[in-house]
């Protein structure tokens, strides 16, 4: 019971707690720059409650002065807004707090969220093409469906002449859209509710990131996405002062993917029993890249571990980004052939009895 209202009460703080990445952004900035300035926290705190502009923001930091003023660490005031925040924010500052480089690691949350914002920015950029296809496309289709062909209906039935399938086809369509559309909307709105709550169940969301790294195509770029957060998140927190294997631990519970938590996981017992993490890297060739378990073997033999950890994390980077400044391109004849088809079945639909009333009436 009491996991059951913990589930509903992460939706709900979901749905009404919720912080802009730029205001994330500036809690970091601002707060790594006062307390490097010798400033302290309770103070720094007080300070960005002012400089606050959503009465959100505004609540949290209070709750968290409140926390900080009664003894409490920031990272534990923080896990009150887990749903706000995250596993990876608030493990760097925990981080942080234990190596007594919190100042650094707000700069490194700062510097995170604004290469995962720039991202975003990317992959929004690239879809705009494909969504005014797509919206051309179904805008098309639509007025066909729900303006021009309704019209010339009642043509094709004067004329008593064999429809081809394509039209029968779209004539059960419209008719059926036409009855049951507030259905066919009450229905679509709650698979999507459903959708949406099945994945916030631990083990439906795993079966889903799982088929999610099969699939082609995006199996490849979540991989590069995960081995570039596995790395940035490792070297920071082994710069830090962390032993590989609470690194290993905390870096799991920042993966964006519940399959490479499960596999970072397994690297920390592997590694706290004596293996070197590359030996169980190699193994598993279907999660980790070849690439990336040699540059880790390398590391750890020369003993340059936080160095290629740095160069993978910057390479992974680099094909993620160059994934998404050509995905437009990608989705480009993709989408035309889907819009090609649709218009053209429509167009056939219409077309086709309309030759077929044509040739009646010149054999009459």
């Amino acid at each position: 019971m009491s996991n059951f209202k913990k589930f509903f009460r992460q939706i709900f703080q979901q749905i009404l707690w919720r912080l802009s990445v730029s205001d994330k952004m500036l809690f970091a900035k601002h707060l790594s720059i006062m307390i490097r300035s010798g400033m302290p926290l309770l103070d720094s705190l007080w300070l960005l409650r002012r400089q606050a502009k959503s009465k959100t923001f505004q609540k949290i930091i209070s709750g968290l002065i409140v926390d900080v003023d009664n003894g409490q660490f920031l990272s534990v005031s923080l896990e009150k807004y887990h749903s706000v925040f995250g596993d990876f924010f608030i493990n760097i500052i925990r981080t942080g707090e234990a190596s007594g480089t919190l100042a650094d690691n707000l700069n490194y949350l700062h510097e995170e969220l604004k290469k995962n914002y720039a991202l975003k920015k990317k992959v929004k950029a690239a879809m705009i093409y494909p969504v005014i296809i797509l919206g051309a496309t179904f805008g098309i289709g639509g007025l066909l469906i729900f303006f021009v062909f309704p019209k010339i209906i009642p043509v094709f039935s004067s004329f008593k002449v064999k429809l081809p399938i394509s039209t029968r086809i779209l004539i059960a369509l419209i008719n059926f859209l036409t009855n049951y559309a507030v259905w066919v909307f009450l229905g679509l709105v709650s698979f999507a509710v459903l959708i949406w709550i099945l994945l916030k169940i631990k083990k439906i969301k795993f079966v889903y990131h799982r088929v999610l790294l099969i699939s082609p195509f995006l199996g490849k770029t979540i991989t590069n996405i995960n081995m570039t957060a596995f790395s940035r998140t490792l070297v920071t927190l082994l710069q830090s002062g962390i032993k590989i294997v609470d690194a290993l631990l905390i870096t799991a519970d920042t993966m964006p993917n519940l399959v490479y938590q499960k596999e970072l996981k397994l690297i920390a017992e592997h590694t706290k029993s004596g293996e070197s993490m590359s030996r169980y890297l190699l193994e598993r060739e279907n999660f980790f890249p070849p690439t990336f378990s040699q540059m880790i073997e390398v590391g750890e033999s020369t003993g340059r571990l936080n160095e290629n950890l740095d160069y993978l994390a910057d390479f992974y980077e680099a094909e993620v980004d160059e994934v998404f400044r050509n995905l437009s391109t990608i989705l480009e004849p993709i989408l035309l052939l889907v819009m090609g088809a649709l218009v053209g079945f429509i167009a056939i639909a219409i077309i086709s009895p309309i030759y077929e009333i044509t040739q009646s009436l010149k054999i009459k």
